[in-house]
């Protein structure tokens, strides 16, 4: 197991036991690649249980994809996204984990349900605690600012830790991983307590647009190289996944 796969494996387990998740699917989605017959990866997909789709859910799904190609293009990625549900003013949480040949590349962040610059309470009690662990991950020797487009960075939060490293350098941000978690827990056990003025149909068709922008060929081109893995008709399944804030059931 390479140190992508590991930190990315111990924060997801993590994640779907605290909250009870069932997987669907084994799993979900398998991913082949045109270049041979092998499966490369696999998309994996978490929920609440039924009888929490009342509006007691706190998680509403995990999405997990992992790619896996050996050299000469040499690939081990490991990205998900823990999903609150979309009425929801609690951040989702999202993990991206790559080793790349001989180094290592990572995405640390809460995406944020509302807009922080006319809401500073909410940035306050959301993403503020999230400072010291964000300044002092930065200081980590081994860690150069990954190359992300200003619109990125805007569709998430100032507080991502977007960084390649060294694998010494990510080792080191196992701690600052595991705070973000836990801080994120919170949230989602303890709810927002700063007032919010938008509506629950506000805050999902926020979401909707937000997740639409992630996950676009246009805004991220990570979809490209991906696609060239695994073909066009597949790649579109797992963005259509993770924009989706219900839960798919299988074929």
């Amino acid at each position: 197991m390479t140190l992508a796969q590991q930190l990315s494996h111990n924060t997801l387990n993590k994640i779907v036991q605290r909250f009870a998740l069932r997987e669907i699917g084994d799993p979900f989605i398998t991913l082949t690649s045109p270049m041979g017959p092998q499966p490369i990866g696999a998309c994996r997909l978490f929920a609440s249980a039924p009888e929490m789709a009342d509006g007691a859910e706190r998680v509403r799904k995990v999405v997990y994809i992992g790619i896996t190609v050996p050299p000469p293009i040499g690939l081990d990625s490991h990205m998900f996204f823990a999903f609150t549900p979309p009425t929801s003013a609690v951040p989702h949480f999202t993990l991206d984990s790559v080793m790349a040949g001989p180094s290592f590349a990572f995405h640390l962040d809460l995406i944020p349900r509302v807009d922080l610059g006319a809401n500073l309470a909410y940035m306050n009690e959301v993403f503020v605690p999230l400072t010291p662990t964000f300044d002092q991950a930065k200081k980590i020797a081994g860690l150069t600012p990954a190359h992300l487009l200003p619109r990125q960075y805007a569709l998430m939060s100032p507080w991502m830790l977007a960084y390649r490293a060294t694998e010494d350098a990510y080792a080191q941000c196992a701690p600052h991983i595991e705070a973000y978690m836990q801080h994120w827990f919170s949230l989602v056990e303890h709810g927002i307590q700063t007032p919010i003025t938008m509506t629950p149909a506000q805050l999902a068709e926020r979401d909707r647009a937000n997740r639409d922008a992630i996950f676009s060929y246009e805004v991220d081109p990570v979809w490209s190289q991906i696609e060239r893995l695994i073909g066009k008709a597949m790649n579109l399944r797992l963005i259509e996944v993770l924009r989706n804030p219900q839960v798919e059931t299988l074929a």
